[in-house]
């Protein structure tokens, strides 16, 4: 189990992720989270952009899905129409 590391929030709002967890993660300057906030607990998760091949297997699996439930080019189409307002 990976040691806990403590910090302090500044009087501007800022939290400092200690080094060891920045490394560990492979977090960056510039990099993006969501913050998450209940009672006592404050969760803060990366966003990362996938990877090709995350893109990739995501987009197979929405074509599948797709094909299973009957959707055609068609229908994505008129959808994308009736959302945009131009019926």
């Amino acid at each position: 189990m990976v040691k806990p590391a403590t910090t302090k929030m500044s009087s501007k709002g800022q939290v400092v992720i200690p080094e060891s967890i920045r490394k560990r993660l492979g977090l960056k300057a510039g990099d993006q989270f969501v913050v998450v906030g209940e009672k006592d607990v404050v969760i803060l998760k990366a966003l990362k952009a996938p990877s090709m091949r995350d893109f990739d297997d995501l987009i197979s699996k929405a074509r599948k899905q797709a094909r299973q439930a009957g959707l055609k080019r068609a229908d994505i189409k008129k959808a994308i129409q009736r959302v945009r307002g131009r019926q």
